[in-house]
């Protein structure tokens, strides 16, 4: 009597990716939030000469204009990654998007210079909210590795040619419209990211354990500050008339 087994398969399997249907559409998303970072870091430069002469402002304001932004972004993106880890990465990227919506229509709007210099801090303190919730959601989301190369090659394309379009797009903007919608122009991109966040991306639960060091993000971002405004207080000086 020959007795019969019945083998185990061999491999279990694979759960179907949920949001596999919506990955062109999660690309859209994170390549548009990466370009909103990145495109703010040279798109006020040209419009900087003409917001100058509006809003009468300094030699000292124009290049806190410039640097807040950078410095905001650079001293809380850290902070920024942990936030996410701790709301959520859609949530992260969803109020990363819509604050930077706000800090735009505010500097957009701008009537004088101190407005414009914390609209360009606030929309750096978003962007560093912006960038960590970005690369985890591609690091999640795209798992086959073929799929994973292609989101990463457009992203690195998206960084790398964002300096040269943020020139380029407002060099057309301030000279065909005006200066302000170099930080308008924000908005339609910054509000189609959270719309489509929301639509195609699940709900990404967050880990309500993960500690926010408070005492390090402050001493760091304070510390890059104090260094920021020496070195544009010595320019400021060596600038001035003896």
């Amino acid at each position: 009597m020959v007795e019969r087994t019945t083998s185990p398969p061999s491999q279990v399997a694979a759960r179907p990716n949920p949001v596999r249907r919506h990955l062109p559409v999660v690309l859209g998303v994170v390549g548009l939030a990466q370009l909103l970072v990145v495109v703010d870091t040279t798109i006020v430069n040209i419009a900087l000469p003409s917001a100058r002469q509006e809003l009468g402002m300094s030699e000292t304001a124009a290049q806190w204009t410039l640097t807040a932004y950078t410095l905001a972004f650079g001293g809380l993106l850290l902070l920024g990654g942990r936030l996410a880890d701790r709301w959520g990465r859609r949530k992260a990227l969803i109020t990363g998007a819509l604050g930077f919506a706000c800090a735009s229509c505010l500097g957009g709007t701008a009537g004088d210079a101190a407005v414009l210099i914390t609209a360009r801090a606030a929309q750096g303190v978003f962007a560093a909210l912006l960038a960590p919730a970005t690369l985890s959601i591609l690091a999640v989301t795209f798992t086959e590795p073929a799929d994973r190369v292609r989101a990463y090659s457009a992203l690195s394309a998206i960084a790398m040619s964002g300096s040269a379009v943020g020139l380029l797009a407002g060099g057309a903007l301030a000279q065909f419209l005006d200066w302000r919608w170099c930080l308008l122009v924000n908005l339609p991109p910054a509000v189609a990211t959270a719309v489509g966040a929301k639509v195609s991306l699940p709900a990404m639960a967050g880990d309500s354990r993960s500690r926010l060091d408070w005492t390090s993000a402050a001493v760091g971002g304070g510390g890059v500050a104090v260094l920021a405004y020496a070195l544009s207080g010595a320019t400021a000086a060596g600038a001035a008339p003896r």
